[in-house]
């Protein structure tokens, strides 16, 4: 099942859903969100599709034709965006570590077998980032990202700061996250989504990674109900004027990781912080893809573009630049 909100008619929130891709798009209905609707499984003790199947389903809607319009919204939100997480976690790919090690590695170092703390950090991952059930695995690194004000919608624009020296995709998958009324997180499904990063401001020194991640993200269009598949693979593009200047495979799925999707999240939920009844959280799960790494620059107004057939619509958001806005803090 792929769920997606949009705009209707009046402005206000529509809840889609559809079978797959391919299928044809219904609403449905007296669905006031997503939210509402994962929190009401969350908290009755049901499975979504079957929360979805009591309310029924009403009109067609073209999810092509919404997209065209402007007319997407994250596939979920918060009625306080302060209460919805973007947070991710990074070197979990395989292949993931090259390019970061490459950002990070100091020109001063005296022998090869020094290792970065990226590459540090990766093959812990290999070494037990994948615990036998029941057994907790090695924590993962983790940023912020910031929370529901910072969410773009598909189609929308990743605003870069003025200040930032870099504005480039990061494709991952994230996982969709929503808290009981008695503390339990529950998963809701996957999503694509662009982990939009400064990586030229992160290259500078790693201790500024948190700095570089402190931007928006955008997920969606559609959350794919239910567990990952295993070997994920889709592309990464951008277009510049219409014109295709950047592609590479995109691949996740635990088949391609270095960490199971289950030891990423438990080292996020371990904190109490991350169990606050209603929240929702968006957690990015890495990529071993960057544009960053065979050196394109984006330029306002490029267009990057994500896509994996079994995750419905591809993800796409042109870039664009804050205007500069001088922050002064005044004395009460």
């Amino acid at each position: 099942m792929l769920i997606s909100q949009i705009k209707d008619k009046d402005g206000k929130i529509a809840v889609a859903v559809r079978g797959g891709p391919g299928e044809a798009a219904r609403i449905v209905n007296g669905a006031e969100s997503v939210y509402a609707l994962a929190l009401e499984a969350a908290n009755g003790g049901k499975r979504f599709a079957d929360v979805v199947a009591t309310h029924g389903l009403g009109e067609s809607v073209d999810l092509e034709a919404v997209y065209a319009e402007g007319r997407f919204l994250p596939p979920i939100t918060h009625p306080d965006p302060a209460h919805l997480h973007l947070t991710g976690t990074g070197l979990t790919h395989l292949g993931s570590a090259a390019t970061r090690d490459s950002m990070h590695k100091k020109a001063s170092e005296q022998a090869e077998e020094t290792l970065t703390d990226s590459m540090k950090m990766f093959r812990m991952g290999l070494e037990n980032g994948k615990p036998a059930l029941g057994e907790k695995g090695v924590q993962p690194e983790w940023f912020y990202k910031g929370n529901g004000t910072q969410a773009a919608a598909p189609g929308g624009n990743l605003v870069s700061p003025s200040f930032a020296l870099d504005g480039g995709e990061e494709p991952e998958m994230a996982g969709i996250y929503i808290i009981a009324d008695d503390g339990t997180p529950f998963r809701l499904g996957f999503a694509l989504a662009n982990e939009f990063s400064d990586h030229v401001t992160e290259r500078i020194n790693y201790l500024y990674l948190a700095h570089s991640k402190l931007r928006p993200a955008s997920f969606g269009p559609e959350i794919r109900i239910g567990a990952a598949p295993d070997d994920i693979r889709g592309a990464s593009r951008i277009r510049r004027g219409g014109e295709l200047i950047f592609e590479k495979p995109f691949l996740s799925g635990e088949a391609n990781m270095s960490h199971t999707f289950a030891n990423l999240e438990y080292h996020h939920f371990k904190y109490d912080l991350f169990r606050a009844p209603g929240d929702v959280h968006v957690h990015m799960f890495g990529t071993a893809t960057l544009s960053f790494a065979d050196g394109i620059k984006p330029e306002e107004g490029d267009v990057f573009e994500i896509e994996v057939a079994e995750f419905g619509l591809p993800l796409r958001n042109a870039l664009s630049v804050a205007p500069e806005d001088d922050i002064v803090v005044r004395q009460l």
